[in-house]
């Protein structure tokens, strides 16, 4: 928006990360807060909307969106054409669903595995029901980027090509958030560690069973430090 000199207005949970609320408003774009649901946001993205005359570009449900997220795993497959499975983190779905979009155009045979946490399982939930189901309440994790449901543009495609759903802990997710920092020197929040946690955990492992050549998508570097904990319990 601001390389096109257009305003911009994001809407965001008043529990949001300030790192996150600070680093849209460096880039000129302007904050809206609303209660932590997602009713809420629906709510308030309408208004602003109807407020500004705007076009409402939704995060994980617009396909444009959709499909720029998977050009993720478009460069992957170019530069590791052997991949055997990609594991990514999942909120409303956007991610993983355009990577499994073009995985599964590339490698049929190649395995897309969404991961989330235990806290926020709707998709796991929706996979083994057969039918998109939501959170009922806010989820309480500290992976604040997937506490989001799955949307009904994104579920068709979790259905039809994501082949697993991985439910990982706070504290497997803090565990391996911890480790990219101390071992691989990235700072990744903990949303981009429920990905590694799935990997690591027992349910993974069987899951990716057989599977040599794995790509986990650490999709975000957002951390208040301030309120940083590494102990999920505190």
């Amino acid at each position: 928006a601001a390389v096109r000199g257009v305003d911009a207005t994001i809407v965001m949970p008043s529990t949001s990360p300030s790192v996150k609320k600070n680093a849209v408003k460096g880039y000129g774009a302007t904050v809206v807060e609303c209660k932590p649901t997602e009713q809420a946001r629906d709510v308030a993205a309408s208004n602003v909307v109807k407020e500004t005359n705007g076009v409402l570009i939704h995060p994980n449900q617009d396909p444009d969106v959709i499909a720029g997220q998977g050009t993720i795993a478009k460069e992957l497959l170019e530069e590791l054409p052997h991949l055997d499975a990609i594991v990514a983190p999942v909120g409303g779905g956007g991610m993983i669903g355009g990577i499994a979009v073009w995985a599964k155009h590339v490698n049929p045979s190649i395995l897309v595995v969404a991961a989330e946490p235990v806290a926020a399982d709707d998709c796991f939930r929706s996979k083994k029901a057969g039918e998109k189901l939501i959170n009922e309440a806010p989820p309480v994790t500290v992976a604040d980027g997937v506490k989001v449901s799955i949307g009904h543009n994104t579920w068709p495609i979790i259905r039809d090509l994501v082949d697993d759903v991985i439910c990982v802990t706070e504290e497997e997710i803090m565990d391996a958030t911890r480790l990219v920092w101390e071992r691989m020197k990235l700072v990744i929040e903990p949303s981009s560690g429920v990905g590694v946690a799935a990997v690591l955990s027992e349910n993974g492992k069987r899951v990716l069973t057989g599977r040599k050549n794995i790509a986990v998508v650490l999709c975000g570097g957002n951390v208040d430090l301030e309120a940083m904990s590494w102990n999920p319990k505190q």
